[in-house]
């Protein structure tokens, strides 16, 4: 009897141990991996860092940073895109573990005057948009960071191009660089300079030299322009607003350094680093965009799918895992790590064609995650 007991119990208690990890390639198979994804895909131009026990392990470049072909190297300016957005939520830990900022006292308590006094301002946000609508006080660093504010993605995509909450704040995820320029807001209104913060608690202590929110002339040397989905070559915008939404250039060797201080969680306290892995908000979604198309019948969601502090996190073949992406007309990045054995896989590339590879390089070099790529890009067609 208690043997059948145990053939029956068995096969549940294995499936529920994260499997194990599979042996990194080396910089020849990764690099092997690289040039079969830019064959496949097109893709004009690529970098992947490979972080294993918290450290970097690898950073190779591939193809071109131009259309005169000039080559990508692991020095090269590249737009990080929404990657901005977890490096933004890194330093708001930072501040936490200083005493600086609290993730669920209201962004109200921030302010010298109500949110829609200030107007709207084209540095920021319409907030005047919001007068008539108190629920704007409910919302707290964390709702803005699990990205539950109830904001579009941007003020510009409504049809009237008005900023509004579209649901109770905290209630449901729904993808908001909107929110992220308000916590920006809040910050500087505090007196803590976002892109200053940036800079003394990230760029300088992980060694990221050749990283800022805003364009520097000396980036002009070594330059990603991009390529777009028809293969049309398109110059690097100068980005001259500090925009924590997404204004970051950096160097796929500088933002490897983050993503090892990320998984390994150098820099935070041991509560700030769990805070940023533990998943908190329930991601119900079919897919993240459009960021207002509501929830769906659990049939239909991704289990255990959720947005923690600045992050989308699940539990996956090999474990908790954890994920962000940036993107536009022209780039595609991702940035896939598994808690256990602090291992990531970084991908940047100024060719948004790319993004087709993205499932093929992170199995090929981490094994099978279980990262939910059709919540991500929905009905792309993958290589």
């Amino acid at each position: 009897m208690r043997l059948a007991k145990l053939a029956l119990i068995l096969p549940i208690l294995m499936s529920a141990v994260p499997a194990q990890a599979k042996a990194l390639p080396d910089k020849a198979a990764i690099a092997a991996t690289a040039r079969d994804a830019m064959a496949k895909s097109g893709a004009r131009g690529l970098a992947i860092a490979v972080i294993d026990k918290g450290k970097v392990v690898s950073v190779q470049t591939f193809g071109d940073r131009n259309a005169k072909g000039d080559p990508l190297t692991p020095q090269t300016i590249m737009y990080g895109a929404s990657l901005t957005k977890a490096v933004f939520a890194y330093t708001v830990m930072r501040l936490v573990d200083e005493g600086k900022v609290d993730l669920d006292k209201p962004i109200a308590s921030m302010l010298a005057k109500p949110l829609p006094d200030y107007g709207n301002l084209d540095d920021y946000g319409n907030w005047g948009d919001l007068a008539g609508d108190e629920r704007w006080r409910a919302i707290t660093p964390r709702i803005i960071l699990n990205h539950s504010t109830g904001f579009a993605n941007f003020a510009f995509l409504e049809p009237d191009g008005k900023l509004r909450i579209h649901f109770d704040p905290g209630s449901r995820y729904g993808y908001s660089g909107e929110g992220i320029s308000l916590l920006q807001f809040a910050l500087d209104q505090k007196g803590l300079d976002t892109a200053a913060e940036i800079q003394r608690l990230v760029f300088d202590p992980l060694k990221m030299p050749n990283s800022s929110l805003i364009w520097r002339p000396d980036f002009a040397a070594n330059l990603a322009d991009g390529w777009e989905l028809d293969g049309k070559a398109v110059p690097h915008d100068e980005r001259e607003r500090v925009r924590a939404a997404g204004s970051m250039d950096t160097t796929i060797t500088d933002l490897a350094n983050f993503a090892a201080a990320l998984v390994s969680g150098e820099g935070l306290s041991k509560k700030a680093h769990a805070e940023m892995l533990r998943p908190g908000l329930p991601v119900r979604s079919a897919a993240q965009f459009p960021t207002l198309a509501g929830d769906v019948p659990a049939a239909e969601q991704h289990k255990g799918l959720a947005a923690s502090v600045g992050l989308i996190t699940f539990d996956g073949p090999q474990g908790r895992t954890f994920f962000r992406g940036g993107h536009n007309d022209s780039t595609g990045n991702t940035l896939v790590c598994l808690e256990k054995g602090q291992r990531c896989v970084l991908i940047m590339s100024n060719d948004v064609r790319a993004e087709a590879a993205f499932p093929l390089i992170v199995r090929n070099i981490l094994g099978e995650t279980g990262t939910p790529w059709r919540w991500i890009f929905g009905d792309m067609k993958f290589v």
